[in-house]
């Protein structure tokens, strides 16, 4: 019983922890921030970027300034 009711402590702990994480997440200035591994290439990024403001996670503004900024990383 008290493995159990130790499982389930830890399952609660755990779920709250990722709660939290996501909530955090959504915190900040508002602007799109978007940070590419090393081995990503631009049109990767840019499939990544379209989807995600085809899903509606990121705003047109985000979309455009973060297409900027992606363009610019890869061409200077």
């Amino acid at each position: 019983m008290n493995r159990i009711l130790h499982s389930l402590q830890a399952v609660a702990v755990a779920a709250t922890l990722l709660c939290t994480l996501s909530l955090l997440s959504g915190c900040g200035s508002g602007g799109a921030t978007y940070q590419a591994a090393s081995n990503t290439t631009l049109g990767r990024e840019l499939q990544d970027l379209q989807e995600s403001y085809d899903k509606g996670i990121i705003t047109k503004k985000q979309y455009e300034d973060t297409k900027k900024r992606l363009i610019k990383k890869y061409t200077d």
